[in-house]
């Protein structure tokens, strides 16, 4: 085993406790009395998006240099690690073999190989000051937020899904609801389940909002009142949608309607593993979240992880 994979074991009795305070049925644990859901990642990796491909390759970005931690989600052990361009890698997306990836504070974005990390195309979204942090791949766009703008990025895709110019991103700025306020605003976005509209997470209010890709007007998804404070990455499962909330070690779990406009709070889950888990992939009955760490002064022996935990 790579000395980057550690994983947590813990007896059946442990298991079941874990999981009935996490809200997730016990039936789920190993059949042989243990369960691995500690992934390790190189020490001061700095993580925060991820992203696992249909066939169990999971995919971690650093935020020190763009590098991408490749790791089998069924076991943990590393694959491989594509080598950044020494830029964040922030929220990702895989998508027919290519990886999307937020570059941050650059205010770019770039397309790599899922495999080589051969660099496909690189895109500069905005040349001011700005935070380009997550990022959706839809049937014909591949669309990014702004945390520090009022506007989403749409790169639209061709035929066969083929990749755009450098100059053919699209601006889409946000309108109806949404109201732009100090700190990180539009975070997290994923697809309606019907497909037909983008969600998005306003970080600074807890607010989630759908919105209409053609005009960029965002409503309030309804959800009875409930706040997402922290809101971060957002994953989308059928009618499920699962939210992080970073700083509170917790993920909201929410029954929407096939559109998007309304929802209900049905779950919350949380681990003991958390240390304030940006985003969230899933894969099989299981779902994988990044420890960023935020509030532990990185440094190069600083560790991280990914935590899974079966749903």
């Amino acid at each position: 085993m790579s000395n980057r994979t550690f994983t947590r074991t813990l007896s059946t009795a442990a298991v079941g406790a874990l999981l009935l305070v996490s809200g997730i049925p016990a039936a789920h644990a190993s059949h042989r009395g243990e369960i691995e859901n500690v992934i390790g990642l190189p020490n001061g990796f700095q993580p925060e998006g991820i992203t696992i491909g249909k066939r169990g390759t999971a995919y971690v970005g650093s935020l020190a240099d763009g590098d991408i931690y490749v790791f089998d989600a069924r076991s943990g052990e590393e694959i491989r690690t594509l080598e950044g361009p020494g830029t964040p890698s922030v929220g990702l997306k895989i998508d027919d073999g290519r990886l999307f990836i937020a570059g941050g504070a650059t205010g770019e974005a770039r397309v790599i190989d899922a495999t080589t990390g051969r660099l496909l195309q690189n895109y500069t979204l905005s040349e001011d000051p700005t935070f380009v942090n997550d990022v959706v791949v839809t049937r014909d766009a591949a669309w990014f937020t702004d945390s520090q703008r009022a506007q989403l990025y749409k790169l639209p895709l061709g035929p066969s899904g083929a990749l755009p110019e450098p100059d053919a991103i699209e601006v889409l700025p946000l309108s109806g609801d949404w109201v732009q306020g100090a700190g990180f605003n539009a975070n997290g976005i994923a697809e309606t389940p019907d497909r037909q509209a983008l969600l998005v997470i306003q970080s600074s209010t807890g607010i989630l909002f759908r919105v209409e890709p053609e005009t960029g007007v965002a409503t309030v998804v309804d959800l009875g009142g409930v706040v997402l404070t922290n809101g971060d990455g957002l994953l989308v499962a059928g009618r499920t949608l699962y939210v992080v909330q970073n700083q509170l070690n917790t993920v909201a779990v929410i029954r929407l309607d096939k559109a998007g406009t309304g929802g209900t709070l049905i779950d919350q889950l949380s681990d003991p593993a958390f240390e304030v888990p940006t985003t969230i992939a899933k894969f099989r009955k299981a779902l994988y979240l990044p420890n960023a760490r935020f509030g532990t002064p990185p440094t190069p022996e600083t560790t991280y992880s990914v935590v899974r935990i079966e749903r």
